[in-house]
């Protein structure tokens, strides 16, 4: 559950898959459409009860911990057999029946406010599936919201607008070639389904991540701010954090920004600056920063 991904209490359901490659990925987790089983080194207590289990075969246990092989289903009989928990399901299949089931009954927290958050990953890449949920959600009175990366045909986002209430969508970077090199993915269907989406009656916050080295130029905000402009809600300068570094560690992976620190007050209050002096009186930033001597 999650307070800060649209207006009042909410409940975030993440959908696994992404078509970005983004080097600064807060969950890595996520990227991958198929469901992975994560290992938890400090629970582990070595008893090797997962191997054992395993109908496939597909794990193997030495002093450097649990590794599943590339074969596995995700199954899940070694999550459920582990002592320790030590082993995680990432990834489980619902219809949208039973997703939807589980999640309404978190309503009683929400508020007259709350809500339902889609996110990902990259939900629009289930498009289909969402438009049944929030459909369902709209014909229950449940508010609405779309965390998107706009990265998908047109249709997709035409289809899901009415019964969206409000769209949480990222810009991260104005320059396509940079977009390209961090992202792995032109960012021009990205401005162009913004572009349209501005264009019509939905609700807008835009949500720029703050990643030092990469979009924490004064070039990157200035030529953002001429695209937002005034024309949405809010525009959130999300100031970056190492929080998922440990994600990387228990996916076996390499962080690229492992040794990034928090940014400094300063200059996310310098960089909001810029950004409303530059057309975007709507822009703001949030998050942590750097604590000062």
């Amino acid at each position: 559950m999650s307070t800060e991904d649209g207006p009042g209490l909410r409940t975030t359901v993440f959908l696994k898959g992404c078509p970005l490659a983004c080097t600064w990925c807060h969950n890595p987790e996520s990227i991958e459409p198929r469901s992975h089983v994560e290992w938890k080194g400090v629970l582990c207590m070595g008893c090797g009860i997962c191997a054992k289990v395993c109908p496939k075969h597909g794990i193997t246990f030495d002093e450097d911990g649990v590794h599943t092989a590339d074969f596995c289903e995700a199954c899940g009989t070694c999550t459920r057999e582990c002592p320790t928990q030590a082993l995680e399901l990432k990834g489980v299949n619902y219809t949208v029946d039973d997703l939807y089931a589980t999640v309404i009954k978190d309503r009683a927290f929400w508020g007259k406010d709350g809500g339902i958050t889609m996110s990902g990953g990259e939900a629009t890449l289930q498009w289909e599936d969402v438009l049944a949920f929030f459909k369902k959600c709209k014909a229950d009175g449940v508010h609405t919201a779309l965390d998107t990366c706009g990265f998908n045909r047109r249709d997709v986002y035409e289809q899901l607008l009415p019964y969206t209430d409000i769209f949480l969508y990222d810009l991260k970077l104005f320059d396509d070639a940079e977009h390209v090199k961090y992202t792995g993915q032109s960012n021009k269907i990205i401005f162009e389904n913004f572009e349209w989406l501005a264009g019509t009656d939905a609700r807008i916050w835009v949500r720029t991540p703050i990643i030092p080295g990469a979009t924490d130029t004064d070039e990157n905000i200035k030529g953002l701010a001429g695209i937002v402009r005034d024309r949405v809600e809010k525009w959130e300068l999300c100031s970056f954090n190492n929080l998922c570094v440990d994600k990387y560690e228990r996916l076996g992976k390499e962080w690229d920004f492992k040794g990034k620190g928090l940014i400094a007050k300063a200059r996310m209050e310098e960089l909001t600056a810029l950004a409303q002096a530059s057309g975007s009186p709507i822009a703001f930033w949030s998050g942590a920063t750097a604590l000062e001597n």
